[in-house]
């Protein structure tokens, strides 16, 4: 309800005592603590940009938060993802984000979509809402948000992090640009890290996220100057903010309905190379490494292809640190042949999960050297054979 009728929405008198510091504010005012009010956003997402935008979201005195996530609360998210505590690991991230969301604002109406958003559910779930933020990490959720929102006229408030950088922007809202104007084509998949991979400082979604707050704030007042048509770019290592200018693409292709995003950001067709390669390597299971290097009868090479700071986080005993990227350049090919000139032992090789030593064999398969992955990488090797090995 981005324009209420103000008439019929009253502050109770803990509104007043709740929201004084925002209702002196001449930009704000009563009529617009008020709109706050009425106001309704949907967040896709409870990880680490929805977790402190849903707080500040609630702090301001939002009356209707929807939240769509289906994943549960791991402890690896605690380093950002500061609407979860440590008694919810293993227990939905919904259910623990509403319990903040209450502790701070016992008056706001919190939906929960305990499900995964697609193209089946996209348009009922986001129809109900004013305006939309995107919390999500990866390509198809994201051009599917867009698209819903541009299908149902909403304004869709965006946010991205990577290691120390993060973008914002507005898209979709007074004509101004969408998500497709800044990225008309997915990257191909496994082309950006996820933050299990490429790691992210825990303070920069806390940054953005907040940023995306105070966007969703400012269109609920109908303050000008959004950043709708300005991508704000934000390295938190440099400590610098940069600004890019977006305009609509008057040829870009109309968006009449919702698709496979799945398919469109080629997910299928990268899974079947991903599952192709593996066919065409040899595998071997923890425990049957584990197994080989108790006995000791066969001479062999671990390879470990994940980065250096991995590998310093935890190692498995004996194994030898080429970073697949090096692998990738060439000269960790070199590296490797180096490791088995004169050496009659076989080449294993594992990452953290499978995927990036699958990528290294088949690349060192192309140059000639044979080698076996091991599935479910390091681990699996922590769960299943050596706990003592930090799992990360």
């Amino acid at each position: 309800m981005l324009n209420p009728n103000l008439a019929e929405i009253e502050l109770s008198q803990d509104d007043y005592q709740r929201y004084s510091r925002h209702i002196i504010l001449p930009e704000v005012g009563l009529d617009g603590q008020k709109r706050i009010k009425a106001a309704s956003v949907l967040c896709i997402g409870s990880g680490g940009l929805g977790a402190p935008l849903l707080l500040y979201l609630a702090a301001a005195g939002v009356g209707r938060i929807g939240l769509v996530d289906f994943d549960i609360v791991d402890t690896s998210n605690l380093q950002r993802q500061i609407i979860h505590g440590t008694s919810w690991v293993g227990k939905p991230k919904i259910e623990s984000a509403k319990q903040s969301i209450m502790e701070i604002n016992p008056f706001c109406q919190v939906d929960l979509y305990e499900t995964q958003i697609s193209s089946a559910n996209a348009l009922d779930i986001i129809a109900p809402y004013d305006i939309v933020i995107d919390g999500t990490d990866n390509f198809p959720t994201r051009y599917l948000t867009n698209d819903a929102c541009v299908l149902l006229n909403k304004p869709n408030v965006y946010g991205s992090i990577f290691r120390f950088e993060g973008q914002a922007t507005v898209f979709n809202y007074q004509g101004g640009p969408n998500y497709r104007d800044l990225y008309p084509e997915p990257p191909p998949p496994g082309m950006v890290p996820s933050c299990s991979e490429g790691g992210v400082l825990g303070i920069l979604p806390g940054i953005v996220g907040t940023i995306q707050a105070t966007e969703a704030l400012k269109i609920i007042l109908g303050a000008p100057n959004t950043l709708s048509g300005r991508l704000l770019l934000f390295n938190a290592w440099d400590m610098k903010f940069r600004e890019l200018k977006l305009r609509p693409n008057p040829v870009r292709p109309v968006i009449e309905k919702l698709i496979d995003y799945d398919q469109f950001c080629g997910i299928p067709q990268a899974k079947a190379a991903e599952a192709e390669q593996a066919s065409a390597l040899s595998e071997m299971t923890v425990r049957e490494l584990h197994a080989l290097m108790e006995s000791q009868e066969k001479d062999f090479i671990l390879l470990d292809v994940r980065n250096p700071n991995e590998y310093d986080i935890a190692r498995i005993p004996g194994s030898v640190l080429v970073p697949l990227p090096d692998i990738e350049e060439g000269h960790g090919i070199d590296k490797v042949k180096e490791l088995l000139d004169g050496h009659e032992g076989i080449l294993i090789a594992h990452c953290k999960l499978g995927g990036r030593s699958t990528k290294a064999l088949s690349l060192l398969k192309e140059a000639g050297i044979e080698g076996i992955n091991v599935k479910g990488g390091i681990t699996a090797w922590s769960r299943e054979v050596d706990p003592s090995v930090t799992e990360y």
